[in-house]
């Protein structure tokens, strides 16, 4: 398909689209799905049948529409309208509503500061198309970067594009996408691969799977990108077996694309080539890391090995490979699109772009939310979270899963950046920013973590394996209040021992949490300590005042 086949086959679809004064869109994304919302759409399509109002009114299903704690989620274009929490049974009074005053008792506010303080980028599509549809995707302008790029654009200048827009890896270390663009495409090899990493394996993360669910063909349009430039002709989406609706949607949009010639051989009449397959994670923790992850592609046991040679140079069989996550490649195609200036105008100095945040816990507006790099976390939980429940306090935010640290209140107007979320000793991670009140532990809250990390360690290197194990240990006796001033001790030792000398980023990030928690949270240690005397450790530290 050329461009000029292509823009007839978008525009047929906005004239089908507007033959319809009004557009249902009901959520079909994992959270509302559980919450049967495809039988909620086939409840609103029954009642508008028997209206006689299918000529002029159209439902379909799409992507997260971002508030998930007040799913399932329905709304009314072009009315503006937003209902929370429908089932089957409100299908009839949804219709009675269009072109009328909204019902109340079930309309959600759309004027707020959870919707206009987001800026989107990777979910511009969500909520808006249909994610089994290639036509809605089409419409959107899909695949339009990658025609012009495959015919515009040579290799080297894609690479430069990303390079000038400042993107930086989503997944988790925040490494540049265009410096690791550029190191693989310069790598010496027979075939190159491209690897999306869409194993999310964080404890209350849910970003790229949302973006899979939403808008799948973004993913194929920024992996084929990402072919072009590297000189890849395969490509492989690695996804938890766990996603099962990310998968279907996923399997989905290949066959689409094939079929239409956007995936294949001599895509839009050019020399390139490229192809896509999923490969299923058994839900490891470790497979997030990239060697664990390319040895599951190739069928084997989920281990790291050490680096370098990294997968750059040395990858999926020995070829050069190159590994993004999910959201990261989400951005290729609006890059391509607007532009590296567009892109780096967005966001902070060292972090540029939006991030796709999970934001979950003991906040009011639970889901998921995009947001420009800068933001403060007082911005995000209080303004667009709506902020704590209940009328309890504030106590800490964690950010970036097992590997992250807990951030207290007194940084709440720090600004959300690779940089500054490093100096608070915690990071970005791949997303997921987990809310907690005055009744949280944090002892119990490093306890969980390490028991996530021990649980999910490979087991291949010693201080991981045994480590984390002595470190859930000494927690464990902690928080039942029979650790003593030794098991602190040694406690931070192994937090020094596991970080210096384990195998992968697993075992050198396990212990975040406990060193973030121990940092802000120290008195919370030591008072479940049998041998703590707080008239004793204020002496000494007046004594160490003096000697100072």
């Amino acid at each position: 398909m050329t461009l000029d086949e292509l823009i007839p086959f978008a525009e047929s679809e906005l004239e089908e689209r507007e033959q319809y004064e009004h557009e249902i869109h009901v959520c079909v994304s994992s959270s509302c799905h559980s919450s049967n919302s495809e039988a909620i759409k086939d409840a609103i399509q029954a009642e508008i049948d028997a209206k006689g109002m299918s000529k002029t009114c159209r439902v379909k299903g799409v992507g997260c529409m971002g508030i998930c704690a007040a799913g399932p989620m329905v709304a009314v274009d072009p009315d503006g309208v937003l209902y929370e929490q429908i089932t089957p049974d409100h299908a009839a009074d949804i219709v009675a509503t269009i072109d009328k005053s909204p019902d109340e008792r079930l309309s959600h506010p759309t004027d707020t500061p959870f919707f206009n303080r987001q800026f989107k980028i990777v979910l511009e599509n969500a909520g808006k198309i249909d994610p089994n549809s290639i036509q809605d995707y089409i419409a959107a302008d899909g695949y339009t970067a990658l025609y012009k790029v495959l015919n515009e654009v040579m290799p080297k200048g894609v690479i430069s594009r990303m390079m000038r827009s400042g993107l930086r890896g989503r997944g988790g270390a925040g490494y540049p996408a265009g410096l690791k663009w550029s190191t693989v495409a310069k790598a010496k090899g027979e075939r190159k691969f491209v690897i999306c990493n869409g194993d999310e394996g964080d404890p209350g993360a849910f970003m790229d799977r949302s973006i899979m669910e939403a808008d799948p063909h973004r993913i194929l349009e920024g992996m084929a990108i990402a072919a072009y430039a590297v000189g890849a002709d395969q490509g492989y989406i690695y996804v938890r077996a766990e996603y099962p609706l990310a998968i279907k949607r996923l399997k989905n949009a290949i066959r689409q694309a094939k079929k239409l010639g956007f995936l294949g051989d001599n895509i839009f009449d050019t020399p390139f080539s490229f192809n896509v397959d999923i490969r299923l994670g058994a839900g490891a923790f470790v497979c997030g890391e990239e060697t664990a992850l390319i040895a599951s592609v190739e069928g084997g046991r989920g281990n790291p090995r050490p680096r370098p040679p990294y997968p750059a140079a040395y990858g999926l069989w020995g070829y050069p490979t190159l590994i993004n996550n999910a959201e990261t490649l989400a951005n290729v195609p609006s890059i391509m699109r607007h532009g590296a200036g567009w892109f780096s105008a967005i966001g902070t100095e060292g972090s540029k772009g939006t991030k796709v945040f999970a934001l979950s816990g003991r906040v009011k507006n639970i889901g998921l939310i995009e947001v420009p790099m800068g933001i403060t976390l007082r911005e995000i939980i209080f303004d667009i979270g709506g902020g704590i429940p209940d009328g309890k306090k504030f106590k800490a935010v964690q950010t970036g899963g097992p590997s992250g640290g807990c951030i207290p209140e007194e940084y709440l107007d720090m600004p959300v950046e690779y940089e500054s979320l490093k100096e608070l000793g915690s990071i970005m991670g791949s997303g997921g920013m987990i809310v907690m009140d005055e009744t949280s532990s944090m002892v119990d809250v490093a306890k969980y973590f390490m028991e996530f990390s021990m649980s999910e360690s490979c087991g291949k290197c010693i201080p991981c394996r045994v480590g984390t194990r002595q470190m859930h240990d000494l927690l464990d006796r902690i928080s039942k209040g029979m650790g003593t001033t030794h098991d602190l001790h040694q406690l931070e030792e192994l937090c020094d021992m596991v970080q210096a000398t384990s195998l992968c980023g697993l075992g050198q990030s396990a212990p975040n949490p406990v060193v973030s928690t121990l940092r802000y949270f120290r008195h919370e240690y030591l008072e479940l300590l049998t041998d703590y005397d707080p008239d004793a450790a204020v002496a000494a530290d007046e004594t160490s005042e003096v000697t100072q």
